[in-house]
């Protein structure tokens, strides 16, 4: 047997035992919600430290893309109470409870819908200022620059909201074995809307130093680029319907499609550079200047991929191919050879002709329908487990705003919980020593009723499993 049927076998070994796993862990959770709902809830969201790692069986079911489990009734009613009610956040370790504004211990729901009114008002400052204010003479207008500056901050905040999270968690390096760290890390870029809200920033940031640290005449440049990051903003807003339990579940189809338009895009972009290869070598044959005058929108490249990728959506451009567009061009050779800009005649040639029905053929037949039943395929797939998958997404979305609060709303409560800190942490270390006792005897007390509620439902799964194994063999016997 070889080495790669070998690690195949393995793998799916490796498969087949976390789906066991998973059922076991569903079992054992049906036990429990049925025994006693309040410790079951509880058992969800209780951490552990498992390999030097903190976790919760919540954390561990997404990480693992365990969805039996996170759409259970018993973890989506922990869900539900963290979402609606006021999270509870761990006490600073280094002995800091400050006293909080209101504004900054909300609910998940309440942050999640600033957040959103926030980023809505944003957009409008933004597309108002992509539209009207980016050349010289409006950018004098105070009005202007406010709407411009209102971005720069809110999309500073916004970065802080997403991101700082994870890099706090470099302090935690030598607890966390950074893998740890880099697996949270992969988390969180390999989501989809994260990477929406990645390249948005990044946008936005070339944006802003083309703009500033350029010349005038780089002001072209930096309004495409800054419409470019409108646009992809305008994506990421559609995840504020993602709570919405419709809305939900088709943005779901419409994420996992763009992976088959991906992968379909790969399969065409070879055959794409193939055929205009074919086409541009035989209809403009011997072109010197392949990079045109040197910018980038001169590059020949653009019209050798212009005429097969049109053709892919029906468009056949006959006069091109056949050779009998003459018209804007020159077939003088001195002319076109001399400058760059000036557009050559093509030639005719049958063959172009013949590749082109072929090619058209394969793709308007082939190509176009492949994509067309990956699409029907993955939406007959998500549709059957829309509930599970809308579930899973809603779980990301809720523990994501358990702890990040609205852009600009965390810059205010981040300077305030620091300045707190400062004032109270000589206050806590005295009043700390004394109720530190009583706090720890309560949740010792706590801990020890639930790990033996714990014990006593895995007793009575194993006796149900028991049970259900016997029943089994006797009827077989019979």
């Amino acid at each position: 047997m070889c080495s790669d049927e070998k690690e195949y076998n393995l793998s799916r070994r490796f498969e087949n035992h976390a789906r066991m796993f998973e059922r076991k862990a569903s079992i054992l959770l049906d036990v429990m919600y049925e025994q006693n709902e309040k410790h079951a809830m509880d058992t969800m969201d209780q951490e552990v430290t498992v390999f030097g790692v903190k976790t919760n069986p919540l954390s561990f079911a997404y990480e693992n893309l365990m969805y039996d489990v996170l759409a259970h009734p018993c973890s989506q009613r922990r869900m539900d109470v963290i979402w609606h009610k006021k999270t509870k956040r761990e006490e600073n370790e280094a002995g800091c409870c400050p006293s909080r504004c209101t504004v900054c211990d909300l609910s998940p729901k309440t942050y999640y819908c600033i957040n959103y009114v926030m980023f809505f008002v944003a957009l409008v400052l933004y597309s108002g200022f992509v539209l009207t204010s980016v050349s010289d003479p409006s950018y004098k207008r105070v009005i202007a620059r406010g709407m411009e500056y209102s971005v720069y901050i809110w999309g500073f905040g916004d970065f802080i909201a997403e991101y700082l999270p994870l890099f706090v968690l470099l302090k935690l390096i030598p607890q966390l074995k950074f893998r740890r760290f880099f697996f949270k890390l992969k988390l969180q870029l390999n989501d989809f809307w994260n990477a929406i809200d990645l390249l948005s920033y990044i946008f936005l940031a070339i944006a802003l130093i083309v703009r500033h640290a350029g010349s005038s005449e780089n002001l072209t440049y930096s309004r495409r680029i800054f419409a470019v990051s409108l646009l992809i903003m305008y994506l990421r807003f559609l995840q504020a319907f993602m709570m919405i339990r419709t809305f939900g579940a088709t943005l779901i189809m419409i994420k996992e499609m763009l992976k088959d338009l991906i992968t379909f895009i790969w399969l065409a972009i070879f055959v794409i550079f193939g055929v205009g290869i074919y086409y541009h070598a035989n209809l403009w044959p011997d072109h010197v200047y392949i990079f045109g005058d040197g910018s980038l929108g001169s590059w020949r490249i653009w019209k050798i991929i212009s005429l097969p990728y049109w053709q892919l959506y029906g468009e056949p451009n006959e006069e091109y191919i056949s050779g009998k567009d003459q018209s804007d061009c020159t077939n003088i050779t001195s002319i076109w050879s001399s400058d760059p800009s000036q557009e050559r005649c093509p030639r005719e040639d049958w063959t172009v002709v013949l590749i082109a029905a072929f090619y058209m053929l394969f793709s308007n037949l082939l190509l176009v329908n492949l994509v067309i039943a990956m699409f029907s395929y993955t939406f007959g797939r998500v549709k059957s487990n829309s509930e599970k998958l809308w579930m899973f997404e809603r779980y990301v979305v809720i523990k994501d705003f358990e702890y990040r609060k609205p852009s600009l709303i965390n810059i205010i409560c981040f300077l305030s919980y620091i300045i707190s800190c400062l004032f109270q942490k000589c206050k806590n270390r005295v009043n700390n020593n004394q109720g530190k006792k009583e706090t720890s005897e309560n949740k010792k007390e706590e801990k020890k009723d639930l790990k033996k509620f714990q014990k006593i439902m895995a007793t009575r799964v194993v006796y149900a499993q028991a049970e259900h194994v016997l029943r089994t063999a006797e009827t077989d016997s019979m």
